[in-house]
């Protein structure tokens, strides 16, 4: 009898706000697809970091004779200060010695995993393979191509070990690292994925104060049936549960819909549909492994965080 009459009163309290009881809805559905696509762009910049950093070489370019020019145009033979000296490759070009050093003491660092020497034959023929339809690629000869180590690290982020450990030595004309430019990158997503959660944490207020004013809103236009519960015994929690109630199922159904946007994310966006995960094969998406571990959280804040605030606005205003 008592959970028929509850159940009775949520419908009624529903009904009766129905406007705002709506609005309720979409805003937790909206705080919460925000919430849960912050949890999921956090995963997917983790896999993208995983999949990319695991990729990406450190290379040595070594001096070419091309390198070595001084200031008025001659160029340096191997050994003899140019004019400006300090400069890369002021020094000439790379001696098979200088190589040969830099080659084992490469070997040797605990942060390398493997070393891999480039010719600059075999770098003029990587290039024609990957800009051979350019019209620069034909201007191109392979003296002008340095030799180089590449350098596959066990923990690519510390990649400025092998800079500062070679940048400016006699032989190196530079030492580029691709984690540089991921690091933009990754620095751009986290700043979108920051400003997700900064609309969240509005969102989230503003449904909040929905339901705070619904349940206020339901409260007042029962007062005479709370007043009569009231005269003949009946306890605070009793009278409190069917407000609390509405307020849970409005935010159960908000979060059912905040679950259907990400799956329907997940499916049209990236799966099917625009399918991103076929146009962008070089970024390694997320799967719905991801998804699905996020839908019960979001499900449960759903339930709790009107409940909670309900409960909280009714312990002030009904005064029981």
């Amino acid at each position: 009898m008592r959970a028929q009459f509850v159940m009775s009163e949520i419908g009624v309290g529903l009904r009766r706000n129905l406007t705002m009881t709506f609005a309720v809805i979409i805003s937790v559905a909206l705080s919460l697809a925000l919430f849960g696509g912050s949890l999921l762009m956090r995963d997917q910049v983790s896999a993208m970091k995983g999949f990319w950093y695991d990729k990406v070489n450190v290379t040595v370019y070594l001096c070419t004779k091309n390198d070595a020019i001084d200031a008025a145009g001659a160029p340096v033979t191997a050994g003899a200060p140019a004019a400006g000296g300090g400069k890369p490759c002021s020094k000439g070009a790379v001696t098979p010695e200088q190589k040969q050093g830099i080659e084992t003491e490469l070997k040797k660092m605990a942060l390398v995993q493997t070393v891999m020497y480039e010719s600059s034959d075999e770098a003029y023929k990587h290039y024609k393979e990957r800009f051979g339809h350019t019209a620069l690629a034909s201007v191109v000869t392979p003296d002008q191509m340095p030799d180089s180590f590449r350098v596959k690290l066990r923990n690519p982020e510390k990649y400025a070990v092998i800079t500062s450990a070679f940048a400016g030595r006699d032989g190196v004309q530079s030492v580029a690292d691709q984690s540089s430019e991921l690091d933009n990158l990754f620095a751009l997503l986290g700043t979108l994925n920051w400003a997700a959660l900064g609309i969240m944490l509005i969102m989230l207020i503003v449904a909040l104060l929905l339901i705070v004013n619904t349940v206020r809103v339901s409260a007042f236009s029962r007062r005479r049936e709370t007043g009569i519960m009231r005269l003949v015994g009946a306890s605070g929690f009793y009278i409190q549960v069917p407000f609390i109630m509405e307020a849970a199922v409005a935010g159960l159904i908000g979060a059912g819909l905040a679950c259907g946007m990400l799956g329907a994310g997940q499916y049209f966006v990236i799966d099917h549909g625009i399918a991103l995960r076929d146009k962008l094969q070089l970024i390694n998406f997320i799967g719905w492994d991801a998804v699905l571990t996020k839908l019960p959280l979001v499900l449960v804040i759903g339930l709790l965080m009107p409940s909670l605030a309900a409960f909280v606005a009714l312990r002030k205003y009904l005064k029981v």
